[in-house]
């Protein structure tokens, strides 16, 4: 049956970073009809009391993870009650599409998708179908059997790809010419089904230490696949460089910036340096940011406004390599609790653990024992709830490595260890919030289940950086959530409320959200008939959240209804962008 719904009272925040003005907002067959002052409700209308709120499009999830999680996991929650519309996926140069055929090489998307975002690997393998091939077949898998309370976009992504056409030497070298060729094809089969663009990843390593295979491409290949992208009206680039670990972002922000510069491809790079730490990259990184802009080329910086979380346990984690601790992810990489429990014990395996410890990354917080807290315990012996630093002075163990490998032994590989976040540069945090060129809400939601929910950071920059330290408008935070996003993104008919634009909206007090604390959830299957764990957070709350007209939050608590679409792009990439008045 149609929803047909009058949000009356309100003042409305349009997305696009103009004042905020009071009207009602009426709308029907999932678009908005009307908005007006003092509109009268009709017969068959529910009427929402919007009196002391905010009307403001649905928030747009700029870089997700849930590839995996839609199969197990479909009412994506929390995040209808933080006000979220429509969800990208696909980032990082991790997709599920197109998927590879042989054994090892699909073993490897499902590797790549447990080690870096700790995606379960019981699920990817079980329920996930693999009924596919080409992207366009795997978006028509979704559109078959997943049902979701947000609309749905991914990108494809560069590893996959490469796995498809090269099987295992895509980790090895570059692609021959008709490589490049075949690769180009399924890139545009996706993105003739609706694919956001392409997306690489020049940061990563894997468990093994070995740069991923989208790092093989050479520039024949990247110049082939980025000028595919650009003939799609809409699709962008999308790449992530390593600011984190071995510091080559600058130079590749570089390289990629002169190959979008002869494609003409718009272009999302992940992301500028904002944690103090990064301080001696930010420089170049900012000048090379205001060179594209001075150029007029379309190339934007995504960021977030909170500091990566460290949730460490022993079972599945990157943390230890990308900290540079091979000896420990190598703990981490070996299969069951037995096997474990004989390293931890084992006298030359420790001898080793404290050498790598001894010459982890310099930025890391992990050889700093009073930076790393002892969380949680899953064998109950403890102690938990000081740092590794007084366990360290109550039984004597003069160094952090023995230290934590004794607590481990006697707490297990589920036990939580919580890593002190980096600190924020608040300065450039500030600047991105009102660049033009920028793309905010960056919260890898979706992954992580065991060691962070990336959910509500979008709330978090409302509250922190708008309502408590007034570093931004409403409007200008909105349109950092919405129509900045959307415009970016191509999704043309959504992220502002105009007449004739979908109904993604939501409504709330400013002074009643927050960003909730974690909290742990059993709702994750683990390949045995249980469950195991993942974070989650209570409701921000939203006073209603509405996916094309649909409510999806609702008097405090999710619907079950799932209108939620799988969309792709619509706009141009030399369009115009919708830039908030600074």
């Amino acid at each position: 049956m149609e929803v047909r719904i009058l949000i009356k009272g309100g003042t409305v925040v349009d997305g696009s970073g103009a004042p905020a003005f009071a009207a009602d907002v009426r709308i029907a067959g999932g678009r908005i009809t009307e908005v007006a002052p003092n509109l009268q409700p009709s017969k068959g209308e529910r009427v929402v009391d919007a009196a002391g709120c905010y009307v403001t499009p649905g928030f747009i999830e700029t870089h997700n993870h849930w590839d995996g999680g839609v199969w197990w996991n479909p009412n994506l929650e929390p995040l209808p009650a933080y006000g979220a519309t429509t969800s990208i996926n696909g980032n990082c140069g991790f997709s599920l599409a197109p998927a590879p055929q042989r054994p090892e090489d699909v073993q490897d998307v499902i590797d790549i998708f447990n080690y870096f975002e700790d995606i379960p690997e019981e699920p990817m393998r079980k329920i996930v179908p693999w009924d596919w091939k080409k992207w366009s077949e795997y978006k028509a898998s979704m559109e078959r059997n997943v049902k979701l309370p947000m609309h749905y976009s991914a990108f494809c992504g560069h590893i996959p790809l490469r796995l498809c056409v090269m099987g295992q030497d895509a980790w090895k070298r570059v692609a021959t010419a008709d490589e490049i060729e075949q690769m180009c094809e399924l890139l545009e089969d996706a993105l003739e089904a609706g694919a956001m663009g392409l997306s690489s990843n020049f940061l990563d390593y894997d468990k093994f230490e070995r740069p991923l295979p989208s790092q093989q491409a050479d520039d024949a290949e990247l110049l082939a696949l980025m000028g595919v992208v650009a003939k799609y009206p809409g699709a962008t680039f999308q790449v992530i460089l390593d600011y984190f670990m071995r510091k080559t972002a600058n130079a590749s922000l570089e390289r990629f910036g002169n190959l979008a510069r002869q494609t003409g491809v718009r272009m999302q790079w992940a992301g500028m340096p904002t944690l103090e730490y990064m301080a001696d990259q930010l420089p170049r990184a900012e000048e090379l940011h205001a060179q594209f802009k001075a150029e007029g080329l379309d190339i934007f910086t995504s960021f977030n406004v909170i500091s990566p979380t460290s949730v460490i346990n022993f079972n599945r984690t990157l943390v230890f390599g990308q900290n540079g601790n091979p000896v420990w992810q190598e703990l981490v990489n070996t299969p069951g609790w037995e096997a474990k429990a004989e390293l931890l014990a084992d006298h030359a395996w420790r001898a080793r653990a404290r050498e790598s410890w001894d010459n982890q990354f310099a930025h890391s917080f992990l050889h700093v024992p009073k930076a790393n807290l002892l969380r949680e315990s899953e064998s109950g012996y403890g102690p938990i709830g000081l740092t590794l630093q007084d366990y360290m002075d109550q039984t004597g163990i003069a160094h952090a490595s023995d230290a934590l490998a004794e607590w481990v032994l006697n707490n297990g590989q589920e036990s939580v260890v919580l890593k002190e976040s980096w600190a924020k540069d608040e300065g450039i945090l500030n600047k991105l919030l009102i660049d033009t060129h920028s793309l905010a809400n960056v919260t890898d939601a979706g992954a992580h289940g065991k060691l962070f929910c990336g959910a509500g950071y979008n709330v978090f920059l409302l509250t922190d950086y708008v309502r408590d330290r007034k570093v931004l408008s409403l409007e200008q935070g909105v349109h950092m959530l919405t129509g900045r996003l959307s415009s970016f993104f191509g999704l043309n008919d959504r992220g502002t409320i105009e007449v004739g634009k979908v109904a993604d909206i939501t409504v709330f007090n400013l002074d009643e959200i927050e960003m909730r604390p974690e909290k742990k959830i059993f709702d994750v299957w683990d390949g045995t008939g249980g469950r195991t764990y993942r974070y989650t957070r209570d409701a921000a709350p939203m006073r209603l959240t509405l996916v094309a007209g649909v409510p999806t939050f609702d008097n405090g608590e999710f619907t079950g209804r799932y209108p939620g679409e799988f969309i792709g792009p619509e706009a141009g990439p030399g369009e115009a962008l919708a830039i908030a008045a600074e």
